[in-house]
């Protein structure tokens, strides 16, 4: 076999390339889980709950959220509420890349659970779809493997210190979140007019509503520019 018949085509090449994407973006993301994981144990949760809630719900985002909510004094439905309305983006996620996935039965429901910003994120940006395939694959597994591992790191490491706030980990779960939301924030000026206007209802109610309740009435503040948004030619 020559040389020439030997290399690998276009669609290798590319698919190559987003096995590549796939396992920087799992790996580089999934540690991270080591800040979920003090920050759960911080909040009040045990070294298990972190990791199951790890493992079920697997979306960073809103599990920093939950356990914002549960360490402010919050209960478990406020909490809840708001990690699975930050979590209802993925629902969008997923009707993006139900075509290109493909899948059917209960494989879909496995790929249900691995769509998530960084999966969308690698999927979407191929132009080949087994290229968004792989991608997508690629970045959950090793994703989901180096998140829970680290969780347990986390969660476990700060058990360890018997009082997390004596350490000055009680700070950690919101700088994590806000780490996450950062890049949100400079993505265009709808982002950065929601965001003044969704701080400003969250201070207004906290002394009004329960722990975890004003950050889910914030959200009213997207109803604007989503409006706007859908009224746009």
């Amino acid at each position: 076999m020559s040389a020439v018949e030997a290399a690998p085509g276009p669609r290798e090449r590319a698919r190559a390339a987003a096995v590549r994407d796939g396992l920087s973006v799992g790996v580089a993301v999934g540690v991270s889980g080591v800040a979920f994981g003090a920050a759960a144990v911080t909040a009040g949760l045990s070294v298990a709950q972190a990791c199951v809630l790890s493992l079920l719900a697997f979306t960073g985002a809103s599990q920093f959220a939950l356990a914002g909510v549960i360490g402010g004094g919050g209960g478990l439905v406020a909490g809840t509420l708001g990690a699975v309305l930050l979590g209802g983006r993925n629902a969008l996620y997923g009707m993006r890349l139900a075509g290109t996935l493909g899948v059917r039965g209960a494989r879909r429901l496995a790929a249900a659970q691995a769509v998530i910003d960084e999966t969308a994120a690698v999927a979407t940006a191929q132009r080949d779809p087994a290229a968004a395939r792989a991608g997508f694959y690629t970045t959950a597994v090793s994703l989901y493997l180096a998140w829970n591992a680290t969780t347990l790191l986390g969660a476990a490491g700060a058990a360890r210190l018997g009082d997390p706030d004596a350490a000055g980990l009680d700070v950690l779960g919101p700088a994590a979140f806000l780490a996450l939301l950062w890049p949100r924030l400079r993505e265009g000026r709808s982002a950065a007019r929601v965001a003044p206007a969704a701080a400003a209802i969250a201070l207004a109610a906290t002394p009004l509503l329960p722990p975890g309740v004003p950050v889910m009435v914030a959200a009213a503040a997207a109803l604007p520019a989503l409006l706007g948004r859908r009224s746009a030619p």
